[in-house]
């Protein structure tokens, strides 16, 4: 008996319905991106490990999937190295290319090839497969999509604004309520510069990021393990675990970097989005909640300035959006002073959440919207003439294939949730009309094609 096929864990396959909810998914935020003037581009599924490597720090960079070189990847490889079994090392021997982590870097790298063709600022919005070396779990995925949006070639907080009315309006439109997280880097980096521990930002970003998944405990031992002081452990813990109002928290930690010319300054980048987006006066005020969250820290590397993530309020799942400005990262490339800021929808999981909260309009995963019965060769002739018309006008429409039994024909338009099956035989032909059955409540009516087709204009 041969083994029943299977696919590598943390990947799934989607269904014809599957796919309905998650074109709802893409369509939603493609049309919000659209309002804003993004456009569309795409990258593809590999990169050369050149451009991957160092850019997501080291957690980051163990998780990138490696292809092996075309032909013999053992070429450059000795026998004594083969022995060593150093994987490291034989992976950057045997492998120049890898799979994309996420949309921002090779996005990064599209901006510094194609420079003398954008207009700055450019915006643009990207939905595309990434994949990720993670232990699969739920919420979690080996091959996930992403949907980013970016804007590079600007250093205005206006930016950062409009991301933020972004997101809000995504998941409003999905009538999924979330909180919005905002933070600065800069404020990290001050923190780190006034409690001593300035060449730590990153062991204290990545500890600290851990927060909710860890306990505070946790993080405070990955912060030993990191090289900092109990001392300077100590003077984390008041901010780490700080709470209150935006404003108290922004007056609390700008008395506490007073000394820290780059916290401060985050501090008032901070300030300006928050006040921006909470003046009810202009309409800019948000939907859904926008909290300073001071231990959102966002562990990659490559963010400079503010920061975001969106957590669903009635689901328990990881965040669901996420981003910030990356000033430095076309740097890398070679292209030294292009500030960028940007974010990207986990669509994965948000298809999670709604599929939770059943929060999908019913048009958005019903298929067919008509079927037509086939009672034989006379019967369809008569049928496909109006169903040609049913889909010019827009009626998503099918004729059943084969002369099968009627109750064959019924289960199928049942089975794919079909609303309406449109009945042709000798008595309708003779008067020009066919019967419409409705199978939700079994209501059927005697029309002409043209009745027929106008009567959808009122479903």
């Amino acid at each position: 008996m041969a083994n029943k096929p299977g696919i590598p864990k943390g990947t799934r396959d989607f269904g014809p319905q599957e796919m309905a909810r998650r074109n709802y998914i893409f369509d939603t935020i493609k049309l919000v991106y659209q309002l804003y003037g993004f456009q569309q581009i795409e990258t593809p599924a590999m990169e050369t490990l050149q451009t991957l490597m160092g850019k997501y720090g080291e957690e980051g960079d163990k998780l990138l999937f490696k292809v092996l070189n075309s032909g013999d990847c053992l070429a450059k490889v000795t026998d004594e190295e083969l022995q060593e079994r150093n994987a490291l090392h034989l992976a950057a021997k045997m492998c120049e290319k890898g799979l994309r982590y996420d949309l921002t870097v090779p996005f990064a790298r599209y901006v510094v090839m194609h420079r003398e063709e954008l207009q700055l600022p450019f915006k643009r919005y990207q939905m595309q497969p990434v994949w990720r070396a993670d232990r699969p779990q739920k919420g979690r995925y080996r091959e996930f999509w992403q949907f980013d949006g970016d804007i590079v070639g600007s250093d205005s907080l206006l930016n950062e604004v409009e991301l933020m009315q972004i997101i809000d309006t995504v998941f409003t439109r999905f009538g999924v309520r979330v909180q919005i997280k905002i933070n600065n880097r800069k404020i990290l980096s001050g923190i780190a510069e006034v409690i001593g521990a300035a060449d730590k930002i990153v062991d204290i970003t990545v500890a600290i990021d851990k927060l909710d998944k860890i306990g505070i405990d946790n993080v405070n031992q990955e912060l030993r393990e990191g090289g900092l002081t109990e001392e300077q452990i100590a003077k984390l813990q008041p901010i780490i675990l700080l709470e209150g109002t935006n404003e108290e928290k922004l007056n609390t930690i700008a008395e506490v970097l007073k000394d820290s010319e780059t916290g401060l300054k985050g501090v008032e980048e901070i300030r300006f989005i928050l006040n921006t987006l909470s003046n009810p006066s202009n309409q800019n005020a948000l939907t859904n909640e926008l909290q300073l969250d001071l231990t959102l820290a966002r562990g990659l590397n490559y963010y400079t300035g503010a920061i975001f993530e969106v957590k669903a309020l009635d689901v328990q799942i990881g965040s669901i959006t996420g981003g910030g400005r990356y000033d430095n990262l076309t740097g890398i490339f070679g292209m030294p002073g292009i500030s960028g800021v940007g974010i990207s929808f986990g669509v994965d999981r948000i298809y999670d959440v709604l599929n939770a909260l059943d929060a999908y309009p019913k048009d958005a995963t019903n298929g067919t919207q008509l079927l037509f019965i086939n009672f034989g060769e006379t019967e369809t002739a008569y049928c496909m003439p109006v169903a040609a018309q049913a889909r010019q006008a827009g009626i998503r429409t099918e004729i059943y294939p084969d002369a099968a039994k009627m109750k064959k024909q019924m289960s199928y338009a049942n089975q794919k949730l079909i609303p309406y099956v449109a009945l042709a035989g000798e008595t309708e032909i003779a008067q020009g009309r066919l019967t419409l059955k409705n199978m939700e409540t079994g209501e059927q009516q005697l029309l002409t094609p043209a009745e027929l087709i106008s009567a959808f204009k009122t479903i």
